[in-house]
């Protein structure tokens, strides 16, 4: 990324670092929200498991298919007008979200709000990597400590809207106002593409151009291991967090209050852990804290499932999420120097692999329909024992 000619001035790279940090809380505060709020939805728009499954795997498949072209078009010098209309779709999906009453009409929503959060944050994020192309998984690192801010804030909020007799559709609502105040103070920055100054031998110059790279990135072995375990650790990551205050209410029979804060240790700790993240990967290498970290979770994750007591449960949840705070970010980071110079490709190239990682919700929601969700949440098991077997070889 270049502004305002050759030289960065240190004031507006400050700035922008600040709002793309920014971004990707408000993001991960929506998460947060949405997660919490699930049980609420579910129970107002009475959706099945296999529901929830279709609304975690349509918008993610619909998603796929567009923000492959958002990417390449990033990197042919459109990144500011698909930032900043991301934004606004962001916003618009987010009221959309507030007003849903059934569920075809949340499912709409989510269609919305999936692509337009890859224009928003998704290339918000590959900016801030082209800031700083040699420190990739510690800027990913920040990112994620940014990140889960915002996922803890996000089940307070709920918590304390709900206390003062407020829906969750306010708070979406309260959420999409924020949006549109942030792409406000967006608008005044200058975002030119990653190839006006990073190093790239072949800078593109059509969108044939830009889909020959990214064919030829997938041929590339270290490119397909990086995005084949991003995929499969988002087992332990993403998809846990979206079932885990399901779990709680219909495996452990937690009540809403334990359900509350089940989620709150999950995203508490693993604030703690991206925070920790940080100085540790100024002291170890990240694929070796990767390793250890998986070896952990590959034991303590299915004390978590047969361990009874629930404080007990929870103790180890928040070891859980404590452990596998930094796989996201390690694992990106990793694919952004392997795509150096071609960060807007990198976003193309994690869609396509999630086209084949949207099934994995849908599947689960089917399993858990047909064989109970107990028997379901084994199979994240397949997120550490993934790691442990792609990290063997560097």
């Amino acid at each position: 990324m270049s502004l305002d000619g050759k030289n960065k001035p240190t004031r507006t790279v400050i700035g922008l670092t600040i709002i793309f940090l920014t971004i990707e809380g408000l993001d991960e505060l929506v998460d947060g929200v949405w997660g919490a709020a699930y049980p609420l939805i579910r129970n107002e728009l009475h959706l099945s498991y296999l529901q929830v499954g279709l609304l975690l795997t349509i918008p993610t498949i619909v998603s796929s298919l567009i923000e492959p072209i958002l990417g390449i078009l990033a990197d042919l010098g459109q990144r500011r007008q698909l930032i900043l209309g991301g934004g606004m779709a962001f916003a618009i999906a987010l009221v959309l979200i507030s007003l849903s009453d059934h569920f075809f009409g949340l499912l709409a929503a989510l269609v919305l709000f999936y692509p337009a959060s890859g224009g928003f944050v998704s290339l918000s994020q590959a900016t801030l990597m082209d800031m700083e192309p040699t420190h990739h998984e510690y800027n990913m690192a920040r990112w994620a400590l940014a990140g889960s801010v915002g996922n803890v804030i996000g089940p307070l909020i709920l918590a304390s809207a709900i206390a003062f007799d407020q829906t969750w559709r306010r708070v979406f609502l309260g959420l999409a106002v924020l949006t549109v105040l942030l792409v406000k103070i967006l608008w005044n920055y200058p975002i030119i593409p990653a190839t006006a100054s990073a190093t790239v031998e072949q800078p593109l110059h059509s969108f044939n151009q830009g889909i020959h790279h990214a064919i030829n990135a997938l041929k590339r072995s270290q490119v397909r291991r990086w995005l084949t375990l991003l995929q499969l650790a988002d087992l332990m990551l993403d998809v846990l967090h979206g079932f885990l205050a399901l779990y709680f209410v219909d495996v452990v029979g937690a009540t809403s209050t334990q359900t509350s804060l089940a989620v709150t240790v999950w995203l508490g700790v693993g604030l703690l852990g991206d925070f920790s993240l940080i100085p540790l990967l100024e002291r170890m290498r990240g694929l070796k804290y990767l390793r250890f970290s998986a070896i952990l979770v590959l034991f303590l994750y299915p004390a978590f499932l047969v361990i009874s007591n629930i404080t007990i449960k929870l103790v180890i949840l928040g070891l859980l999420g404590f452990l596998n705070s930094g796989w996201y970010s390690i694992l990106q980071g990793r694919l952004y120097t392997a795509m150096l110079g071609q960060s807007g490709t990198v976003m193309t190239l994690n869609n396509l692999a999630g086209l084949v990682g949207s099934l994995i919700p849908l599947t689960l929601g089917w399993v858990a329909q047909q064989y109970g969700l107990p028997q379901t949440m084994w199979i994240l098991l397949a997120a550490p024992i993934a790691l442990l077997i792609g990290l063997f070889v560097e």
